[in-house]
C-alpha cells in the first residue's frame, strides 16, 4: 500500500472520528443548553424542535463525517455513487424521523390550545407521524430512481384485499376517527356506558379507548363497539351538573320547618365542601307519602359529577345531626299492628290454635 493511500485512508478516518466527537459534544452539552433556554422561551415551538433534535444530530454529523471521508478514498465512482446513495437514503430518512416527532409536538401543542376544538389523542399523534413518515418513503423512492405510480398502483390493488384481512382493525380505526371528529367525548371527559362502567376517557388510540375507572382501574374498549353505544357524557354541554339526594322524614314532622332546616344545611355544604356550586340556592321537593314516612328530594347542584359523593356524604352527615338538634324523626321500617276490640288472636299472640 502507497504513502498516499495511507494518508488517504488516514484521513478518512479522521473524518468519520471528527464526525462521531462533534456528535457526541452536541448530544451531551450543546443539546443540554438548548434544552434549558428552551424551557425558558416564551414560545413553546422552540421546546417542541429541540425535544426532536436528539439522537438526529449526532446521526448528521456522523453522515457528515462518512461523506467527508468517502472524498478522500481512492474508490471507483461506481462504489462512491452507491455509498452517496445510502448515505443519502440515511439522511432523508433522518431528517423525516426529525419532521414527525416535531409535527406530532405542533399537533398536540395546538389541540392543547384550542380549548378541545382538536383533542390531543394517541390516533391523531399517529395519523400525523404516519403521514409524514410516508411522505418520507416517497421522497427516498423518488431520489432511488423508483417510479412511484406503479407503486401507488400496486397498493391500490392489494388495498383491498388488506381491508378485508384487517377488517376489524380498520373498523376500530375509523371508529376512532368517527369519536374524534363528532366530538361525543375527549379525553378529560367523565362518561357513562350503557353496560354501567364509568370513568374519566384518558386517551382515543386507534384500536382502543381507554377509560380511568374511579377505582383507579382502566377499562379498554374497542372504538368499533363505543360508536355504537349509548353513551352518557356528564360533562357535556358542561361540568356542572345538577344531583338529587332522596330521604325519609317521619309523618309527624313540620313539613315547613323540615324544609327550613334542610335548606340551610344544604346551602351550607354547597358554601363549605369543595366541589359545590356556592351560587346555586338548593332545593326541596317533596315526592310522596311513602310506606315509613314522607319522601323527598334534596336538589344540589356540584361542579363536576364526581363532587356529588363528597357533597352527599356531608349533607347526610350534617342532615343527621341537624334532624337530631331540631327534634325531626327520620322513620326506620316499621310494622303497626291493629288489634280488633282490643283483642288478640293465639296466632297473634304466638300460641298454637286449639282445636273446635
Amino acid at each position: 500500500m502507497s504513502d498516499m493511500s495511507v494518508n488517504a485512508w488516514a484521513a478518512s478516518l479522521s473524518w468519520v472520528l471528527g464526525g462521531i466527537f462533534l456528535g457526541l459534544l452536541f448530544e451531551k452539552f450543546l443539546l443540554v443548553k438548548l434544552k434549558s433556554s428552551a424551557a425558558k422561551t416564551r414560545w413553546e415551538g422552540y421546546e417542541i424542535i429541540v425535544g426532536a433534535l436528539p439522537g438526529t444530530v449526532a446521526l448528521w454529523f456522523v453522515v457528515a463525517g462518512i461523506y467527508g471521508a468517502l472524498l478522500g478514498l481512492p474508490l471507483a465512482p461506481a462504489y462512491l455513487n452507491i455509498f452517496f446513495r445510502v448515505l443519502l437514503v440515511v439522511l432523508i430518512l433522518s431528517v423525516t424521523w426529525f419532521a414527525a416527532r416535531t409535527a406530532v409536538g405542533f399537533v398536540n401543542l395546538y389541540a392543547r390550545k384550542a380549548g378541545g376544538m382538536i383533542p390531543a389523542t394517541t390516533i391523531l399523534a399517529a395519523l400525523t407521524k404516519l403521514l409524514v413518515l410516508l411522505i418520507g418513503l416517497l421522497v427516498v423512492l423518488q431520489t432511488l430512481g423508483v417510479s412511484i405510480l406503479p407503486l401507488l398502483t400496486a397498493f391500490g390493488v392489494g388495498g383491498l384485499a388488506v381491508a378485508l384481512a384487517l377488517q376489524d382493525t380498520l373498523s376500530n380505526f375509523f371508529s376512532g376517527l368517527q369519536i374524534i371528529l363528532s366530538k361525543q367525548f375527549k379525553v378529560g371527559d367523565f362518561i357513562r356506558l350503557e353496560t354501567g362502567e364509568e370513568g374519566y376517557v384518558t386517551d382515543i388510540t386507534w384500536r382502543n379507548t381507554i377509560i380511568r375507572a374511579l377505582p383507579n382501574n382502566l377499562i379498554v374498549v374497542p372504538n368499533a363497539t363505543l360508536a355504537r353505544s349509548r353513551i352518557t357524557n356528564f360533562h357535556l354541554p358542561e361540568k356542572e351538573t345538577t344531583t338529587l339526594v332522596p330521604l325519609n322524614i317521619s309523618y309527624d314532622s313540620d313539613l315547613e320547618k323540615v324544609e327550613r332546616v334542610t335548606l340551610e344545611v344544604a346551602k351550607s355544604v354547597l358554601e363549605e365542601i369543595e366541589g359545590g356550586v356556592s351560587e346555586f340556592e338548593p332545593l326541596i321537593r317533596y315526592t310522596a307519602f311513602a310506606d315509613f314516612g314522607i319522601s323527598f328530594n334534596v336538589v344540589l347542584q356540584v361542579r363536576e359529577f364526581t363532587n356529588r359523593f363528597l357533597i352527599i356524604h356531608e349533607l347526610i352527615k350534617r342532615l343527621h345531626r341537624r334532624y337530631a338538634e331540631e327534634g325531626i324523626v327520620i322513620p326506620f321500617p316499621t310494622r303497626t299492628v291493629y288489634l280488633k276490640n282490643g283483642l288478640c288472636s293465639a296466632a297473634c299472640q304466638g300460641e298454637p290454635a286449639s282445636k273446635p
